[in-house]
């Protein structure tokens, strides 16, 4: 029988074990991030009903959805955790109590052509409070705070969080009677940091159609800049012109005025007039996120606040608010620009147990030990030299090598190899396994991503 050639389909991200294991400490710590602050864990199907999951969709969603029939069932993919999750939520909205706080961490797929850093199946990392007809704006200047946290335990510091609000730019342009335009405007200005101002300006122009002056007013509003305080006082000769204006100004003067008690410096967060959210679904506050000196990535979180979650599934009216992590294309990004860390243990063990005599006994013990306390353990009966085994240690960069051998059965003890120092001592197993924990204990609080 021919051999079929082993291979991984374009746009599919395997990792190797020490690779993977960065990648599930991230997972880790973003669900410590959310849990921290009162959310809970939800997990939808990879699998839906074709109808319930496109009830929203069109245009480039039906283009990119993997859609396949099983039987008589027109099944697809999902392509993102927002519309399971508005699906989720008026199913289960009676046995739900509102606001309803959710994370999810879980694989998307979308059919779109696999270039470097995007790809066909990956993790996408939610958020998302839910409201029961009202949402408090307090909620918008949580998420900022949230963004803030998860960042800065996976090591980040130099980000910035930018904040903007739907209804302040729907006002503005309705107030400058571009109302009909909006969406387009904004779609153009959300490319401000890549193309710049005067590629903006001419698409307005040239694709929108408009004349100069109109082009000038938009560049002109997307031109106030300096501290949020300087952006905050320059948006106020607007006020009064138009009431959704106003409703918005009011909105962002609350959200900025929270992050501070939020625990939010400063230097991390900026009101930004271009950052739009392409998207008509975002309403009220929107939020994107990028590595300061590497604005080139793009940004690494964004979302916002609607006003509508499940209207495709129930007359209830369901507000939110919620951001988005890409993970995968997060860690491929990090990883190819040598932002993981080093210290980051990133073996599958903490001690490698070898038995030095054919009596294997007291090694099963000891490594129960170790296991007991919550050492991760391997053992190892394999019949080999031992230099072999000490090379299987080193390979997969076991930290602690716990060796047993006559003496050490004799002893009551274990000999504990330290392989990054070459330090060995005796220990009895309760306080190898103590040591070992302690020292484990200390390196896990190594952050993910170095700066």
């Amino acid at each position: 029988m021919a051999k079929v050639a082993p291979r991984t389909l374009s746009g599919f991200m395997e990792l190797l074990p020490a690779a993977q294991i960065k990648m599930e400490k991230m997972m880790e710590t973003l669900r410590r991030s959310y849990s921290v602050y009162g959310f809970t864990p939800l997990d939808t199907p990879v699998i839906e009903s074709a109808e319930v999951l496109l009830a929203k969709g069109g245009g480039e969603t039906e283009k990119q959805i993997y859609r396949f029939s099983k039987g008589d069932s027109d099944l697809a993919l999902r392509f993102d955790l927002t519309v399971p999750l508005a699906k989720y939520v008026a199913a289960n909205y009676s046995n739900l109590s509102f606001p309803f706080r959710r994370y999810q961490i879980g694989k998307v797929y979308r059919g779109e052509r696999a270039q470097r850093g995007r790809f066909r199946e990956f993790y996408q990392a939610d958020i998302d409070i839910i409201g029961d007809g009202k949402l408090d704006i307090i909620n918008e200047a949580e998420i900022p705070a949230i963004i803030y946290r998860t960042f800065s335990e996976l090591g980040l510091k130099k980000f910035k969080i930018k904040v903007n609000n739907r209804k302040l730019l729907n006002g503005f342009y309705r107030l400058a009677g571009m109302s009909e335009k909006a969406a387009d405007i904004m779609r153009c200005v959300d490319k401000l940091d890549k193309i710049g101002p005067i590629e903006v300006r001419r698409l307005l122009m040239d694709e929108l159609h408009m004349f100069s002056h109109k082009a000038d007013d938009v560049m002109d509003f997307m031109a106030i800049s300096g501290t949020n305080a300087e952006v905050l006082a320059g948006l106020e000769r607007y006020r009064g012109m138009d009431e959704l204006f106003d409703e918005g100004l009011e909105e962002i003067r609350t959200v900025i005025k929270y992050l501070s008690d939020f625990g939010v410096p400063e230097e991390n967060f900026v009101v930004d007039l271009s950052i739009a959210r392409g998207l008509d679904y975002y309403t009220g506050t929107v939020y994107e996120t990028e590595m300061t000196e590497h604005p080139e990535i793009g940004s690494i979180c964004s979302g916002g606040r609607y006003d509508d979650l499940a209207g495709y599934y129930t007359d209830k009216v369901l507000p939110g608010v919620g951001i988005s992590i890409g993970l995968t294309r997060l860690f491929y990004v990090l990883n190819e620009q040598g932002m993981l860390s080093d210290e980051t243990v990133s073996a599958p063990a903490d001690a490698l147990v070898i038995p030095m005599t054919e009596e294997l006994g007291s090694a099963i013990s000891a490594a129960t030990v170790l296991r007991d306390a919550g050492v991760r353990t391997q053992l190892y009966c394999e019949k080999k030299k031992f230099k072999a085994k000490m090379s299987y240690a080193d390979k997969l960069s076991i930290p602690y090598v716990v060796l047993i051998g006559e003496d050490e059965i004799a002893e009551g003890v274990v000999a504990v190899k330290d392989m990054l120092s070459g330090r060995q001592q005796k220990l009895s197993p309760a306080a190898a396994a103590e040591f070992i924990k302690k020292n484990m204990d200390e390196r896990a609080l190594a952050a993910v991503i170095k700066e």
